[in-house]
């Protein structure tokens, strides 16, 4: 018998909270039991790595650090390395935003303070602790701490831009460095073992709870990050560090220009000599966080779209081979069976879909994309659905069910009239009149044979597009959306728990 499941797509940051942004104490747990309680058996978070410009954890400082803005300061006062008046002060908004750069400045001070007390006060076995952690992740580790303080100490500004011996890493300078600012680099370290603790413990009460996570791998990394500064030559870049070609897609039905990311691409070919170690480094580094793994682009493993570094627009790109099934069988020699969901969205091409199901992995299907011209709105709709897949309502890169429904064609290439009969084709199909528009598209996922069902909080608690995660390829005012405690109840729980019952989707 097949394991049919439900669950919810919610960053932590999302979370409600006293100190500017959601973190993992005590609400990352109340979630978890709200979860149970709704008959869900899933969380999906976005990746968990510390973020920089933009906000983005797509563009991450690093792939193997956890966020520092996700460590709850309420446990480190209830472990006696911050007291009260450490928590006051924090900085003032909108309850159901983020502002993440006020917060990101007010929180490291706090952190910078339990380390301090925690290196002058802790006892024997939790300086152990701490020291076993960082032997333990020392492949990672030191760098990252070094790569966080120096990116401080440069006020911010990307790696390319620090003074040479460092940008480049001449050992002589790296050294001094180490030795000017160890203390701030212990605190570093200390800050990755109150995340790994924190995020164990709310990962083990997960499972006693049932409960799946899902997290997510980028298939770039951004070119501020540790990992191109300490391997450059796995990337394309020129005598500079500065990248040569960029990630992006081409043109579609969304977008007359396409997406101009801005990664740097990988040298796959540098991988393939290595052995291809950094990527099964990285996927084991997700796994020893998570359950099972988005990976996001899956379509950029068969073949990648190449944009000049210089190009305004994405569609000065062209189509260039990946790795395929080359990478994919190394990652399953060195880690077994591969948890992964393969994000399929875009250009998807049969060979994209062959290789995908050789390595038996489940795509993904977005209802809001069902109903309009877009080349795969059929296979979006449920009657068209397979069992090895994840259905959705919308990620976090749509506009919410409640913001699509009532929007217009805003940033898509859409036309008035295709939005007027997408939605006249989504009343039909979706047999709704459009007052509940989004528990009619979460019914139809739940309903469908798809072996996961996943829905975004947003849907459940029915907001517009100011709750809206996202808008891919715009800065500011993303990623800052938060839920309101008073807003998720137990009729929200009893709902959808009604929902999995009926579809086959509890334990």
């Amino acid at each position: 018998m097949r394991d049919r499941r439900s669950g919810i797509l919610l960053h932590p940051t999302s979370l409600p909270g006293p100190h500017g942004s959601g973190d993992l104490g005590a609400a990352a747990h109340r979630f978890a039991r709200w979860l149970s309680l709704a008959g869900q058996r899933l969380w999906q978070v976005l990746p968990l790595g510390p973020t920089g410009y933009g906000d983005s954890p797509y563009q991450a400082l690093s792939g193997r650090a956890g966020n520092p803005m996700l460590v709850s300061l309420e446990v480190l006062a209830r472990e006696g390395w911050l007291g009260d008046g450490d928590l006051t002060g924090a900085p003032a908004g909108a309850p159901d935003r983020a502002d993440l750069g006020a917060t990101a400045r007010w929180r490291r001070e706090r952190l910078a303070r339990a380390a301090r007390r925690f290196r002058a006060g802790a006892g024997s076995q939790l300086s152990a602790e701490l020291e076993d952690f960082r032997a333990r992740e020392a492949d990672w580790l030191a760098d990252w701490a070094l790569f966080a303080v120096l990116k401080q100490v440069h006020d911010g500004r990307p790696w390319p831009e620090w003074p040479a011996p460092l940008a480049r890493r001449t050992p002589a300078a790296l050294a001094a460095a180490r030795a000017r600012h160890a203390e701030a680099i212990f605190a570093e370290e200390f800050v990755q073992w109150c995340f790994a603790r924190q995020w164990s413990e709310l990962h083990d009460h997960c499972r006693a709870l049932g409960i799946v996570i899902l997290g997510d791998l980028p298939i770039y990394v951004a070119h501020d990050s540790v990992e191109i500064w300490t391997r450059p030559d796995l990337f394309r870049l020129d005598d500079a560090g500065r990248p040569a070609v960029v990630a992006g897609v081409p043109p579609d039905y969304f977008s007359a220009t396409g997406q101009l990311w801005g990664n740097p691409l990988w040298s796959w070919e540098a991988v393939a000599r290595e052995g291809w170690a950094p990527w099964i480094s990285r996927l084991r580094g997700t796994l020893a966080l998570v359950d099972q793994v988005r990976l996001d682009h899956f379509r950029g493993l068969e073949a990648y779209w190449e944009i000049p570094a210089d190009a305004a627009t994405a569609e000065a790109g062209r189509w260039v081979p990946g790795p395929g099934a080359e990478l994919l069988s190394a990652l399953e020699r060195a880690l077994g069976r591969l948890p992964l969901v393969a994000e399929n969205l875009g250009v998807i091409t049969p060979e994209v879909e062959a290789l995908r199901r050789r390595f038996q992995l489940p795509g993904m299907a977005i209802l809001q994309f069902a109903f309009g011209k877009d080349p795969q709105a059929p296979s979006f709709r449920p009657h068209a659905y397979e069992r090895d897949l994840v259905a959705y309502t919308g990620t976090h890169d749509n506009d919410t069910v409640m913001g699509w429904w009532h929007g217009g064609a805003e940033g898509s290439t859409r036309t008035s009239a295709d939005v007027a009969e997408e939605k006249a084709f989504a009343r039909a199909y979706l047999a709704t009149d459009g007052r509940e528009i989004h528990w009619a598209m979460i019914r139809a996922v739940e309903a469908s044979v798809a072996d996961t069902a996943i829905v975004p909080l947003q849907d459940v608690l029915g907001l517009g597009s100011e709750a809206r995660m996202n808008r891919p390829s715009t800065l500011g005012g993303n990623w800052a959306w938060r839920f309101r405690e008073e807003e998720l109840g137990p009729d929200h729980a009893a709902r959808l728990a009604e929902l999995a019952r009926l579809y086959g989707r509890v334990a």
